[in-house]
């Protein structure tokens, strides 16, 4: 079982492959494989993002709750 990489591994490695096809020096069937993986690294950090994203939601939730004694403001 292949371990998913963290944010940062997936998005240099995701410049790495667009750098690869901009340079336009791979084959039809590298091309094809590198855009799969490309997708599947796409996918892994827009769901690192949002769970950052809820994440630090919920820790402002928290500090908004302690500044006004449990009255939440936060939308």
């Amino acid at each position: 079982m292949t371990k998913t990489p963290d944010y940062t591994h997936a998005f240099k490695e995701l410049i790495e492959i667009v750098n690869d096809i901009e340079k336009g020096d791979i084959t039809v069937d590298a091309l094809s494989d590198k855009v799969k993986r490309a997708a599947e690294l796409i996918a892994i950090c827009k769901q690192k993002l949002r769970a950052t994203e809820l994440d630090v939601r919920n820790i402002l939730q928290e500090l908004d709750e302690i500044e006004t004694g449990g009255e939440s403001r936060v939308n």
